[in-house]
């Protein structure tokens, strides 16, 4: 059956939040990039930072990493324009950084609802968000050089080219994919590469939206690096794999991640040209 977007949008909009039924608006119904925008700024707090359940998996409304990074999760996603929400946000990551380059979270985080795989603490990773303010172009020298001494550590070739899980590919793609390609970064971004196609052959249905984080458009390094086959497959995939409801499943069969995935796709299947 062809995709519905009536359905998709009836999904959205009773399960979705505000700003992402503003972002479904504004992607497939001509809505209001500035009223899209509103709705973010709502999860924005007084320091610069991000907070409020923005990310859905942690619910404190003190400003966090993982808030923020998901927001530009967002903008890497669906190429929405981000970087005038930002204004005093990389002032906001240079006060909350550790000498090593990792980020701090607050104390008040676990006093609200959380998801139990962050029960251990919040996104100290610092690689992702750099990558994608480097990609902005409003990254700071310091946190560029911070983020540089962490990655030397904790995002080595050995550790790219062991992981396992396609999702997980997204610290080193939006880190390094972001970077000039030099010959000291290059190394670094064939590994990148030969490990999310490696991912993406073992993946199994359930995963199959996560490459097109990486390949979200044919222009990406990642779409043009994939053999075609295995793309179509999966794009085969995506096309026919909309529930009677409107939306689509996500990794882990959690519905609050689903209107938020559901625009994702339907903006995957725009992209590659398979919505009629």
């Amino acid at each position: 059956m062809p995709v519905s977007m009536d359905k998709a949008r009836e999904f959205v909009y009773a399960n979705g939040l505000l700003w992402e039924q503003a972002l479904f608006s504004y992607l497939f119904d001509g809505g209001s990039l500035e009223r899209l925008h509103q709705c973010l700024l709502c999860y924005k707090n007084s320091d610069g930072g991000w907070g409020h359940g923005l990310e859905h998996d942690i619910k404190c409304p003190d400003s966090h990493p993982l808030a923020l990074e998901f927001l530009l999760t967002i903008e890497r996603d669906t190429k929405i324009p981000l970087t005038d929400l930002l204004e005093g946000t990389v002032d906001w990551i240079e006060r909350n950084k550790n000498e090593d380059g990792s980020l701090k979270n607050p104390d008040s985080l676990h006093k609200y609802p959380h998801a139990p795989w962050w029960s251990n603490g919040g996104q100290s990773s610092p690689d992702s968000i750099t990558g994608n303010l480097i990609k902005m172009g409003i990254c700071s020298t310091s946190l560029a050089a911070s983020t540089s001494l962490w990655v030397k550590t904790n995002l080595t070739l050995e550790k790219i080219r062991a992981n396992e899980w396609l999702f997980m590919a997204y610290h080193a793609h939006d880190y390094f994919l972001n970077l000039e390609d030099t010959p000291e970064n290059r190394p670094f971004i064939e590994a990148t590469i030969d490990n999310i196609i490696e991912c993406a052959k073992n993946a199994t249905e359930k995963n199959y939206f996560t490459l097109f984080q990486f390949a979200n458009s044919p222009d990406t390094k990642i779409a043009k690096a994939m053999p075609k086959a295995l793309i179509n497959k999966f794009l085969d995939y995506l096309e026919s794999s909309q529930r009677e409801d409107g939306g689509w499943n996500d990794e882990h069969g959690l519905k609050h991640w689903q209107p938020y995935n559901t625009t994702f796709i339907l903006s995957v299947l725009k992209n590659y040209g398979r919505l009629s």
